[in-house]
């Protein structure tokens, strides 16, 4: 079975989601042309530092547009609960429907979602269960292809040997010092927040704990993990293959064994 398109009619993450894409586009478009392409064609780097470099861009890029328009988890409006599972489902006060426990209501999304960690602009979407597989494999790619630009950005002025035959006709190599400024800047800033946003939800996932769910402090313990790390993560990616988790095209199946707090949100 596929998985369901959701989409999220929010001006403010359109706008956050555009300048995400934008800073990918600025890179994706400038780094290859200002540094990548002219050192390969000089032999400064080889062809798998071109070819790495498109394959993160294309990871993360494409982990960000099905997280933004996979559905998070949404409930439908008339859920058939099973008889055996009846106990850990709870009336929502908000929209007076039923859902499964450790299930919250977004405010700006308007439904309830399974397993709801939090609400991201960047993605203009829920982050839920059958999405957060997406969303961590956004921020890794994320970091990944941050990194990468700044390593490029940081060798092009003070490893590889200056470049013999730089166009000065084109406008980013006239201007090459600002461009590269710029994607060191944003390169900086964006690996700085998403790095401390993977371990949070790194941990999360130890933990076995929503974002949702440390902010309310409702669970017993939270520190403390309650399964081993490796089904956690297996049933967030919905596979225990570890090299299916790195891949965000593909389908993925629900693992999950109904687990319920005692208290909750």
């Amino acid at each position: 079975m596929g998985q369901r398109i959701h989409f999220v009619v929010d001006p403010q993450g359109w706008c956050c989601m555009g300048l995400i894409i934008l800073a990918w586009l600025y890179n994706t478009v400038f780094i290859p042309k200002v540094i990548l392409f002219p050192h390969y064609e000089e032999g400064n780097i080889s062809v798998v530092a071109v070819l790495c470099y498109y394959f993160c861009s294309l990871f993360c890029i494409g982990s960000l547009l099905r997280a933004s328009v996979a559905d998070p988890g949404k409930l439908p409006e008339n859920p058939k609960i099973p008889i055996t599972e009846r106990e850990y489902w709870e009336l929502c006060n908000k929209c007076n429907m039923m859902r499964p426990k450790r299930s919250h209501h977004c405010s700006r999304c308007g439904h309830c979602v399974r397993r709801m960690d939090h609400h991201c602009p960047w993605i203009n979407n829920c982050v839920g269960e059958d999405n957060h597989w997406l969303f961590l494999q956004l921020c890794f790619y994320t970091q990944i292809l941050s990194s990468y630009t700044l390593i490029l950005d940081f060798c092009h002025y003070y490893y590889f040997l200056p470049l013999k035959k730089e166009n000065w006709d084109v406008f980013v190599f006239r201007h090459e010092l600002a461009v590269l400024r710029i994607s060191a800047f944003m390169g900086l800033i964006i690996l700085g927040g998403i790095s401390r946003l993977f371990y949070t939800q790194l941990m999360g996932i130890f933990t076995d704990t929503t974002g949702i769910e440390k902010m309310s402090n409702c669970c017993e313990d939270i520190s403390r993990p309650r399964k081993p790390w490796q089904q956690t993560f297996s049933e967030v990616f919905g596979t225990h293959w570890k090299i299916l988790w790195f891949i965000p095209f593909r389908q993925r199946q629900p693992l999950r064994v109904p687990y319920h707090f005692a208290n909750h949100v």
